[in-house]
């Protein structure tokens, strides 16, 4: 893929098949979490929008890790590094399907600044989300300062005027979060894969970097809101 960005309206599942191997430099997704089993509704709020607890109806198709080693394995190069967005109900699943097949499998922590409150003040508030990290000997990494370097990174969840109102992504990342954890695992150039790209911000984070970008998205209307927000780059 010599493009800066290619985009594909397609099950991730069917375009991983289609892949060459060892072409990827960077695989960073946000596969669904299936918390949406675990819902016990919706939390209203006086004055605001409620606290949605059931995520939406795609996270209700399970996503099995096992099915994705082959092919993630396959089209990343020797060089390539996975990151991969997942919640405590799916991490020994990851860990299961993938500690055996990399050298290193390792947590990073998303803690964001401004979670939603805890009503009924009964717990922790969900202030973390955790990412698995996946890399072999020799891979790219741009270690800068061992201050900067640490497995956790503070930044607010995504908010407007970055987050999209129509269609809104009740799990859409933020920019800042997506460019720290490009810059250090890939170089310029560079071509990342976003299987489950959502609206496109791991796209609009990599074209922002001077990498290039390929995501697969099976929603019709959230890979419309990606292509216009990649296409809006250059225009």
């Amino acid at each position: 893929i010599n493009i800066l960005f290619k985009l594909i309206n397609d099950d991730c599942f069917n375009l991983m098949k289609t892949i060459p191997d060892n072409c990827i430099d960077l695989i960073l997704t946000d596969p669904p979490y299936n918390i949406a089993q675990y819902s016990t509704g919706n939390i209203f709020l006086p004055k605001r929008k409620p606290i949605n607890n059931d995520i939406a109806n795609w996270d209700k198709n399970s996503i099995n890790p096992h099915n994705l080693v082959y092919d993630f394995k396959r089209i990343l190069k020797p060089t390539g590094n996975i990151f991969i967005f997942t919640g405590y109900n799916k991490l020994g699943q990851w860990h299961e399907a993938f500690d055996k097949e990399f050298d290193t499998f390792q947590i990073f922590i998303w803690h964001k600044t401004n979670p939603p409150p805890k009503i009924y003040k009964n717990g922790f508030l969900n202030s973390c989300e955790l990412i698995v990290c996946l890399w072999n000997k020799g891979h790219t990494w741009n270690f800068s300062t061992q201050k900067e370097m640490h497995n956790f990174f503070e930044c607010p969840i995504c908010s407007y005027p970055e987050r999209l109102k129509s269609p809104y992504h009740p799990t859409q990342k933020p920019i800042k979060l997506l460019k720290h954890l490009i810059s250090i695992a890939s170089n310029p150039k560079d071509l990342i894969f976003d299987p489950f790209m959502g609206v496109g911000s791991t796209g609009i984070a990599s074209l922002e970097l001077n990498r290039r970008f390929a995501g697969c998205e099976i929603n019709k209307t959230y890979f419309k809101a990606c292509f216009d927000r990649l296409n809006s780059i250059y225009h």
